[in-house]
C-alpha cells in the first residue's frame, strides 16, 4: 500500500500533483466538509503532512497523527507550525528554502519601481480614458527615480542579499540591519532599525522574523521621512498597519509597495484607496518556476523522511 499523506493546502502545479498521486495516497484535507470526522477516520494512518507557511499545522492536529513522520511546508514560513512539539516527537519539519529567492527578490524590485514611478496609478489613468481628457503634462504628478536611492534592507538572508544585488545594479547605496553584521557582505551594516530608516530613501523588509511583530511602527516611519518609501515582501505583521495607514494619509512617508498583510486576505480599506500605494496578493513566489521547484523540494522531503533519512531542509531533526 502507498503511504498516506495529508495535504492541508492545494499545490497549483499539475506535474507535482501527478507525482504525489503516483507515489502516495493523497488525503486532501482542504476539500473536506467535515474535517474533524475526516481526521478521526484517516489520522491513525497518516505518515506525512504537506502544508503551507500560512496554514502550518497545530499541535492539536499533529496529536491526532500518531505515525506522522514528516511535515513538509510548501514555503519558507514555519511560524504556524508547532516546532517544539515536532522536536519532542522527532518529526522533521521542512521548508522550501532557496526555491523562491529569485522571484521574491524580483517582486521587491517590481514594487520598488512601481511605487517610485507611479506605474499602477498611471496605468489606471490611461485605462480609464483620463489621458485623453487631461493630455497636459501636469495632469500626472512627477515620479521619483529609483536609480541612486539609498536602500535599507531589513533582514540580510537569501532574499535580502538577492534584493541588494538587484538594487546595487541600479546604482543604489545599500545598507542593512540584521541580528549581527555579516562580515562576508560588502554592504554597510546598521545595528538599529531606526538609524537604518533615517539613512534610507527606500526601506525593504526581507526578514523572516517569525517572532517579530510591529517593528515598523510610527517611530520608524517618521524616521524614514516624507520622501521615503516602504516595501514589504516578508511578513505582514512586521508592520504596524494602523501606523502605516496614518503615516501615508498624513504624508509622513511618500508611498508603499506591499505584498503581505497582517490579516490576509483582508487589506485595510484605507490602503486600497491610496494612489501612492501598490498592492499585491502575497504573490512574490507565485511563478511557475518557483512553485515547481518548491513542489520538487516537498517531494524530496517526503521521500527522505519516509525512507528513514533526515530531509535536507529539516529544521527540527
Amino acid at each position: 500500500m502507498k503511504p498516506e499523506i495529508l495535504q492541508l493546502n492545494p499545490i497549483l502545479v499539475p506535474s507535482i500533483n501527478d507525482k504525489l498521486d503516483a507515489l502516495y495516497t493523497m488525503r486532501r484535507y482542504y476539500e473536506q466538509d467535515d474535517k474533524d470526522a475526516y481526521i478521526r477516520e484517516i489520522g491513525p494512518r497518516i505518515r506525512g503532512v504537506i502544508t503551507g507557511g500560512h496554514t502550518g499545522i497545530s499541535r492539536a492536529l499533529m496529536a491526532q497523527l500518531p505515525v506522522l513522520q514528516v511535515v513538509a511546508v510548501n514555503g519558507v514560513g514555519t511560524d504556524a507550525v508547532d516546532l517544539a512539539h515536532a522536536r519532542e516527537r522527532g518529526i522533521p519539519v521542512t521548508g522550501t528554502f532557496g526555491a523562491l529567492t529569485e522571484d521574491v527578490a524580483d517582486m521587491a524590485l517590481g514594487l520598488m519601481l512601481a511605487v517610485c514611478r507611479n506605474l499602477c496609478s498611471v496605468d489606471r489613468f490611461v485605462r480609464d480614458g483620463l489621458w485623453v481628457q487631461h493630455p497636459q503634462p501636469g495632469a500626472i504628478p512627477l515620479a521619483r527615480r529609483l536609480s541612486g536611492m539609498r536602500v535599507g534592507i531589513v533582514g540580510m538572508g537569501r532574499v535580502g542579499r538577492a534584493v541588494a544585488t538587484r538594487a546595487a545594479a541600479f546604482g543604489c547605496a545599500i545598507a542593512y540591519t540584521d541580528l549581527a553584521a555579516i562580515d562576508s557582505l560588502p554592504w554597510h551594516f546598521v545595528g538599529e532599525l531606526r538609524r537604518l530608516a533615517e539613512g534610507s530613501d527606500m526601506l525593504v523588509l526581507c526578514a523572516a522574523a517569525d517572532k517579530a511583530e510591529g517593528i515598523v511602527d510610527a517611530q520608524i516611519l517618521q524616521a524614514l521621512g516624507s520622501g521615503g518609501f516602504l516595501v514589504n515582501i516578508a511578513r505582514g505583521r512586521l508592520v504596524n498597519e494602523p501606523d502605516l495607514v496614518q503615516a501615508l494619509q498624513a504624508g509622513v512617508i511618500a508611498g508603499a509597495g506591499l505584498d503581505v498583510f497582517v490579516d490576509e486576505p483582508h487589506v485595510p480599506a484605507a490602503l486600497r484607496g491610496m494612489e501612492q500605494v501598490v498592492l499585491q496578493a502575497h504573490r512574490a513566489s507565485a511563478t511557475i518556476e518557483s512553485r515547481t521547484a518548491m513542489g520538487e523540494m516537498v517531494l524530496a522531503s517526503l521521500a527522505d523522511a519516509l525512507a528513514g533519512r533526515r530531509p535536507e531542509n529539516s529544521l527540527t531533526t
